[in-house]
């Protein structure tokens, strides 16, 4: 089992920069061990002009069999010798077998990180992938189907012929697979991480739920706008229900995110709430010079959550982090959870946190989640306080009772702080054309009145007592820029909680 990676360079950007990216040096060959034999990395050429690493994978078909996988049945479940067993394409086709050598070998490459090149990891790379064998089931049009809308320039698939002296008989389902393109390392390799079981279509070990976590990360950027994403979800699930459908609803999210970059910009309590067409020159909320906007509402959301007592708190629509940052500042906030749909966003809030260097004992009080608010997830009960700071606005008003359920209904927190602009307030931004909401991605803004009668209608259901608090200056005509609610459970709702506890 065999594939190469290669890829063409300068006297002052030299192609042996591939050896710092996969952490493997040109000058060393190398072998590590699998589950299911020895994986070596080996470099045939390398000079500052071209260089290339290959990845051998040495199967050991009695190992496959001890470890329960082909016992009594050929591929695909049907009854085969017992020969079989031992004697077939596991050691020469790229399969699920080399995509955990990839993973494997180069870990840190597959997470893009390259402390001595991080410039040459974070850019794209004129790269040629080659895999001599490659099983398809599906043909070589559904090798291009997946590969062709990822980047590459070339994706060329020659099906291999079952015997070259017996051409009548025809092309076998294997096909010899050239990918190039400028792409980035990491890109590449988790395309192949995903795409080389899927074209397999028989993963060799038991799917747990712990895959879907493995595909999302491995799919971020790509497969949740790919034209395939379903074919692609259910083989490499191993077309287990559950997990295909958990794993379909998530990318389904990602994708309605990433195309209006909520969780990213529209979430993001760092934007300020620019005008629609005002991005670059400024925002409304800069007319605050002393004090942001957004540093204001920061703060009251602390004030409120310091006053509730809360030691346990979800920033629910977290986008990058900056509100679970101010929260681990406060020691008073033992566990802070940041909560979003878009794994881009929880991934620069980990940039922005710096968590893979903090200290044990800070790591253990933070933790960035996956999730969407208009679904009850269970992860989410058992917090003193959830904050959902210029979030609703963002979600189709017929969407907002279900957000409502998941989060006063079901997670249930004793204090749910929750933000929105003051629509009435707008008339005072002199950058914002009349008429024009605050950002684009906004669904609708209220004013004071509508806003007052949601949140009472929602703490009479729910069984919350609420109270408003202005954040910024507040206008005696329009009111403050931002409208901000504070629900508590009440004290009755609070007795009936404990005795039925």
């Amino acid at each position: 089992m065999f594939l190469t990676i290669s890829t063409t360079g300068t006297h002052e950007r030299p192609a042996t920069d591939l050896g710092f990216l996969l952490h493997k040096h040109p000058d060393k060959a190398q072998a590590f061990s699998t589950s299911h034999g020895t994986a070596h990395v080996l470099y045939p050429e390398a000079s500052a002009e071209r260089c290339t690493a290959a990845l051998l994978l040495e199967i050991d078909p009695v190992t496959l069999v001890r470890r329960g996988k082909g016992k009594g049945k050929g591929r695909g479940g049907a009854p085969d010798a017992v020969l079989a067993q031992y004697v077939n394409d596991r050691p020469y086709a790229a399969s699920s077998l080399l995509a955990v050598a990839l993973s494997t070998v180069f870990k840190s490459a597959l997470r893009g990180v390259c402390a001595a090149r991080p410039e040459r990891a974070a850019e794209p790379l004129p790269l040629r992938i080659e895999v001599p064998a490659v099983p398809a089931r599906g043909g070589a049009e559904l090798v291009r189907a997946l590969f062709g809308p990822l980047g590459w320039t070339t994706v060329d698939v020659r099906p291999v012929v079952l015997d070259e002296t017996f051409p009548a008989w025809g092309d076998s389902r294997y096909v010899q697979l050239v990918l190039e393109g400028e792409l980035r390392l990491v890109d590449a390799l988790r395309q192949l991480y995903v795409l080389l079981p899927v074209l397999d279509d028989a993963k060799h070990y038991w799917v747990a739920p712990d895959e879907v976590e493995k595909l999302l990360r491995a799919g971020e950027g790509w497969l949740a706008g790919h034209p395939e994403r379903q074919l692609i979800t259910n083989r490499y699930l191993k077309r287990r229900w559950s997990l295909t459908r958990e794993a379909t609803e998530r990318l389904e999210l990602v994708r309605l995110a990433e195309a209006d970059d909520i969780g990213v910009e529209a979430i993001d309590n760092a934007v300020d709430d620019p005008a629609p067409d005002d991005e670059e020159s400024g925002t409304a909320e800069k007319t605050e010079k002393t004090v942001s906007l957004a540093d204001q509402r920061r703060e009251a959301i602390l004030t409120a959550l310091r006053d509730a007592g809360a030691a346990s708190v979800l920033d629910l629509g977290c986008g990058q982090g900056q509100l679970v940052q101010a929260l681990l500042k406060d020691v008073r906030f033992g566990k802070v959870v940041g909560v979003d749909v878009s794994v881009r966003a929880l991934t620069v809030a980990a940039r922005r946190l710096k968590t893979e260097r903090m200290s044990e004992r800070q790591a253990e009080r933070v933790a960035l989640i996956q999730g969407s608010l208009t679904y009850t997830d269970k992860r989410l009960k058992g917090y003193d306080a959830a904050v959902l700071s210029e979030v609703i606005e963002h979600l189709d008003l017929p969407r907002l009772p279900a957000l409502e359920y998941a989060v006063f209904g079901t997670a249930r927190p004793a204090t749910v702080v929750v933000t929105t602009p003051n629509v009435e307030y707008n008339v005072r931004w002199e950058t914002l054309p009349a008429g024009h909401v605050r950002h684009r991605d906004h669904r609708f803004e209220w004013t004071r009145a509508e806003f007052r009668a949601w949140a009472d209608a929602v703490a009479a259901r729910h069984g919350y007592a609420v109270r408003y608090v202005p954040v910024g200056p507040d206008d005696p005509e329009v009111g403050p820029p931002t409208q901000m609610a504070v629900f508590t459970i009440a004290a009755t709702d609070t007795k009936k909680e404990e005795k039925a506890a």
